[in-house]
């Protein structure tokens, strides 16, 4: 059996972040993960490139049964105090729409810098280590592992949700919530494309591989990004976005063309070309694939003056107030992120230890706590390991 004072379960964003902030108080720290690297998920984040944080982060980009848990860490620590960082570690990056932050090179330069400082403080990390057994007894906690016994004051669960299984995400803190008796929200995946039903599928099947940006809305949420047209379904950055507020049965509203007043667009046209035929005011617009699949070759090849009023509101709901219900989502496979987990209330905001069991700690994606598509989940690894690593 070995002896330290701070066991990570979990070479995560989250679970380096605490790691490094545990061990600057002088804390002995070991990190266990089942993988064979440490952070992969870093790595294959952004295409390789890691949207690391956001310049622009409140409460607000994230989903929770408890909107207010994530106000105390993103303030603690912010965005600002993440960037400082990375500009400290002399990592170029740049910023890309919505406030996004990538690095210039490679998703390395993050983890390397996670990793250098590791290397730095007493942090040990035990890769290719599968974890057996937990038990809490009474003034430790003792973790059996496939490579040997821990025994730690603090425990910390930093094991990432159910998302890209191929990475090795598994139910493991999950579990071990639930084996301490701390309540777990059902799971699913958010951040991830849409599947259609057959009729659905078949209809936009000649699409695939276009993209156009739309404004996406379900229930009271809307986002207006691109949506790209896969031979499975919808994807893009506003279908991801939307997929973490939908739930099976709802439909989504799409406005193909966010930027226009169709109606006034035609109304105008009619006046000024109304031997011209619809088709003409309309493949300017969006691409001709996309016009040729949702409106009628009939109605497209029609002059614009024998265009009826009631055929003029068909083309402006076809193409402004879509509205069409998906099948499913792509699950786990491709999802972003895990919706719901390790139930928030039980646990403090301030500290991250669980109220019920002292030296219990949960952060990172792990809870019930999802951020929206734009360097957000990455945030908030980085202020829940850090808040963590303060007190562990």
């Amino acid at each position: 059996m070995k002896k330290t004072d701070v066991v990570i379960i979990g070479a995560s964003a989250s679970g380096l972040m605490c790691a490094i902030e545990a061990a600057s108080r002088g804390r002995e720290v070991t990190v266990l993960d089942h993988a064979n690297k440490a952070g992969k998920k870093i790595l294959m984040s952004g295409g390789g490139r890691c949207n690391f944080t956001n310049y622009n982060v409140g409460s607000e980009n994230y989903i929770s049964h408890n909107t207010h848990f994530v106000k105390s860490a993103i303030k603690r620590f912010n965005q600002w105090d993440f960037i400082a960082m990375v500009e400290e570690a002399g990592i170029p990056y740049h910023e890309r729409e919505h406030g996004q932050l990538f690095c210039n090179n490679s998703a390395k330069d993050i983890l390397n810098l996670l990793l250098d400082k590791c290397k730095a403080l007493p942090v040990s990390i035990k890769l290719k280590t599968d974890i057996l057994a937990i038990e809490k007894q009474a003034h430790h906690f003792m973790v059996n592992t496939s490579a040997g016994s821990w025994a730690s004051e603090s425990l910390v669960i930093a094991t990432g949700g159910l998302s890209i299984p191929k990475m090795g995400a598994t139910p493991l803190g999950y579990k071990i919530a639930e084996q301490f008796g701390i309540h777990v929200w059902p799971t699913r995946a958010g951040l991830v494309p849409f599947t259609l039903h057959k009729a659905d599928r078949e209809k936009l099947g000649d699409l695939s591989g276009i993209a156009i940006e739309v404004e996406v809305r379900c229930k009271r949420q809307s986002f207006r990004e691109n949506m790209l047209f896969t031979h499975r379904g919808l994807s893009g950055p506003a279908m991801l976005q939307i997929s973490s507020y939908w739930e099976p049965g709802d439909s989504l509203h799409i406005n193909l063309l966010p930027d226009t007043d169709l109606q006034q667009h035609i109304n105008r046209a009619r006046q000024q070309h109304k031997k011209s035929k619809l088709k003409n005011l309309l493949y300017p617009l969006l691409p001709k694939r996309v016009i040729n699949t949702f409106i009628a070759t009939e109605l497209l090849d029609r002059p614009l003056q024998e265009i009826s009023q009631k055929q003029q509101q068909v083309v402006i709901e076809t193409l402004q107030y879509w509205q069409i219900k998906p099948n499913g989502t792509e699950g786990y496979r491709t999802a972003e992120v895990t919706l719901g987990g390790v139930d928030c209330d039980a646990i403090s905001s301030k500290t991250f230890e669980s109220k019920d069991v002292a030296g219990l700690y949960f952060i990172g994606e792990v809870l019930d706590i999802s951020g929206w598509l734009g360097g957000y989940n990455f945030q908030w690894a980085w202020s829940s390991g850090w808040c963590a690593g303060q007190y562990a």
